[in-house]
């Protein structure tokens, strides 16, 4: 019963008529244009961190719905086919907007999480994710002291699975680095049985920046700490490391 209310709560950012077109897709896709609605999603995830990360949950849902109604993938198809669009000009996303370049890294990981294929992750998804992963891990990334808006106090992180950490930079402010962990925090066990080469080079990245003499705040190193032992433990966090980040944090 919780589901359908909180898609339904997620529609009401959108103006009425968006809302109607959304709820059709959800409803009877094909009534609508699917194109237009992947269109649609992806657009307000690169402005709304907030409905990024849970995009994901709406956009199976359609595609759940297409493939009962007509057995076709044209959402699916529109929805990929933008994500490659975004991807392919993320640098200059990221000059231009580092709202949308995070809100962009929170979607596609959003996606990856819940698109699937034979009940296996989207093997077309891995390199991108890993690509957009390794530009957050970059120094100039995680030195960055520039933040984009997050979430509001009191907005759930369910699904993060880093709930100590569930509201980045104290002031729910999101800079590179809180997405870089809160991500990897999603995803990162997924993508490392993907490939987990990548993903070691990654963490060689993300050690040399905790490592970083200047230009690395004390919080940024906590987060990077804090997901170096969280992957050394199997993507778990322990007990110990749970009351110590969380009273770190709180402090």
């Amino acid at each position: 019963m919780g589901e359908p209310s909180r898609e339904e709560y997620k529609i009401q950012s959108f103006d009425a008529e968006t809302q109607q077109l959304l709820k059709t897709a959800l409803k009877d896709p094909g009534a609508v244009d699917l194109e237009k609605v992947a269109n649609v999603i992806v657009d307000h995830s690169l402005q709304d961190c907030v409905f990024s990360k849970e995009a994901g949950r709406m956009c199976y849902a359609i595609i759940q719905a297409e493939s009962k109604q007509a057995g076709q993938s044209v959402f699916r198809r529109g929805l990929l086919n933008r994500l490659q669009q975004e991807y392919q000009a993320r640098e200059q996303l990221r000059a231009r907007s580092l709202q949308g370049w995070v809100c962009y890294v929170t979607f596609i990981c959003n996606i990856f999480d819940y698109l699937r294929v034979n009940n296996m992750p989207m093997m077309a998804l891995v390199n991108p994710v890993y690509d957009c992963l390794f530009r957050l891990a970059q120094p100039d990334s995680l030195s960055k002291e520039e933040e984009v808006g997050g979430p509001s106090p009191g907005t759930s992180t369910e699904g993060c699975g880093m709930d100590s950490l569930a509201e980045p930079s104290v002031s729910s402010l999101l800079t590179e680095v809180d997405c870089l962990v809160l991500q990897l925090h999603r995803v990162g066990e997924q993508l490392e049985k993907m490939n987990g080469q990548r993903m070691d080079e990654l963490f060689v990245l993300i050690r040399d920046g905790f490592l970083l003499p200047t230009g690395l705040s004390s919080l940024a190193q906590l987060l990077l700490l804090e997901i170096i032992e969280f992957r050394a433990a199997g993507w778990k966090t322990t007990p110990a490391a749970h009351k110590y980040y969380y009273s770190e944090v709180s402090d």
